[in-house]
């Protein structure tokens, strides 16, 4: 079967949209259309019911949604192993989101570098949506993420409980709000906590990008809610400051990977990230 095939078939299921699949994948929806009325001709049934909302699987279509990520996941793997680079067993390619490469991501290739060296490795950072859409389409082996969908093949694993507080640059500052407040949407919990605790708040400088939003403050100045792990080192030399007495706000971190990873190069490099996430913690 062409791969393309089982992958546009997926990024439809992911969508809800033959429409919306042809501008995840940029071709033409004529060409979402032909793809997949080739895959019903090769399978002998129809494989989803199109509508004005969008389009559902049949039931066939959901018996061929618990393979064909498989499919996917086994090209990639086999891409992978061909370019298997001279003196080293496998590649692996790791990624995270944006605005949590640093420190674990980066921590991480480090700690691969040494204890796996017979691994190649290939470091992916992108938004979620395309990242989680790579792990399951299996571009990516193993990705950091917050907050990560759900979808079939996929293992998600709680690495931390990691916390966001409110620093600031100003040690006498008490209070949240005025102009010197920068705010950062770190997701839709955050979101709803965040207007739960200060419903008066209404910021007028917003960031969609943690590491952003961190690098204005520490050269501009202000105050903010930023992940305890980022900002650690700059509280420790007096760069930013704790704002006491206000509220933490969780911020979990997961690991995702396949279910059908290769589980002898997989499974040592995810041991040693959930080692790594541990220890940040402690």
């Amino acid at each position: 079967m062409d791969i393309e095939l089982a992958r546009t078939f997926i990024e439809i299921v992911s969508t809800g949209s033959f429409i919306r699949a042809s501008e995840r994948l940029n071709v033409a929806q004529t060409t979402v259309s032909a793809r997949i009325r080739s895959l019903e001709q090769q399978l002998g049934r129809a494989l989803f019911i199109r509508h004005k909302g969008g389009a559902t699987l049949t039931p066939a279509g959901e018996q061929f949604l618990r393979h064909a990520p498989m499919f996917v996941q086994l090209w990639q793997r086999t891409l992978h192993q061909v370019a298997v680079p001279p003196g080293r067993r496998a590649v692996l390619t790791v990624g995270s989101e944006v605005s949590l490469w640093q420190p674990l991501l980066l921590d991480w290739v480090r700690w691969m570098r040494q204890s796996l060296p017979d691994i190649a490795l290939r470091v992916h950072v992108d938004v979620p949506q395309d990242l989680i859409n790579q792990v399951a389409s299996g571009m990516v082996d193993a990705a950091i993420m917050y907050a990560p969908q759900h979808r079939p093949g996929l293992k998600i694993d709680l690495l931390t409980e990691e916390k966001l507080v409110l620093v600031t640059t100003d040690p006498e500052a008490r209070l949240l709000g005025g102009s010197d407040y920068v705010y950062t949407d770190w997701g839709p919990d955050f979101v709803l906590h965040h207007d739960m605790s200060f419903p008066d708040v209404a910021p007028d400088l917003s960031f969609d990008l943690g590491p952003l939003a961190l690098s204005y403050l520490l050269s501009a100045g202000g105050s903010g809610y930023v992940r305890m792990s980022a900002v650690q080192h700059h509280i420790a030399e007096g760069r930013l400051h704790l704002v006491p007495e206000m509220p933490q706000f969780s911020y979990p971190v997961y690991a995702v990977h396949s279910a059908n990873s290769d589980e002898t190069v997989v499974g040592p490099a995810l041991a040693g990230l959930h080692s790594i996430s541990e220890g940040s913690t402690e």
